[in-house]
């Protein structure tokens, strides 16, 4: 599920920038540009120093796909990078010369910052993509553009994704009233 309520994104984030810059820095990079977990981890300091658009080839589609950093992303990377050598991984394994953290571990870092800040639902890696998705959709960015962001077959399956269907049957049913309706009884 994406992270619906902006105030616990924000707690999310406040979160792991005291804990970790590197954790900080993966979960803006996720919730700022919707990539998979598996595209970001391959990202090296040579792929964002001094860019504003990224270009990278997705590990799931194998298609090449085009990103920009965004505004509010880029001093947070840049910070980041700062004195990082080109070829290092941007989230480096703390037990491997040059190698990126895992996938689990991005899971275990996620699920320990939304406990800690009071997030019940399901939290994976593909949250980070999620909450960008939903948030995106919230300013007002439309389900075709979204779907082509994601690469999605159709605006039903990127609906379904960002969790949107879920809200609009909720929505749906709470407004349903067979008084309102009927016979002008209350």
């Amino acid at each position: 599920e994406p992270i619906r309520e902006i105030d616990l994104v924000l707690d999310m984030a406040d979160y792991l920038k005291a804990r970790k810059q590197k954790y900080y820095v993966l979960f803006m990079f996720g919730i700022y540009t919707g990539l998979r977990i598996s595209d970001i981890l391959k990202l090296r300091a040579r792929d964002v120093r001094g860019k504003n658009h990224v270009y990278i080839r997705e590990k799931k589609t194998g298609k090449e796909k085009r990103f920009l950093i965004n505004a509010e992303l880029k001093p947070i990377i840049e910070d980041f990078i700062r004195d990082k050598r080109d070829f290092e991984f941007l989230f480096k394994s703390p037990n491997y010369p040059n190698k990126a953290i895992s996938r689990q571990q991005v899971y275990n870092i996620l699920n320990t910052a939304a406990y800690a800040v009071g997030i019940k639902d399901n939290i994976g890696t593909h949250t980070l993509r999620k909450t960008f998705g939903y948030h995106m959709h919230q300013q007002g960015v439309s389900l075709a553009t979204l779907k082509e962001i994601f690469n999605h077959s159709s605006e039903a399956v990127t609906a379904r994704y960002i969790g949107i269907n879920q809200d609009i049957q909720d929505m749906s049913i709470k407004g349903l009233s067979y008084h309102k309706a009927g016979r002008g009884r209350k």
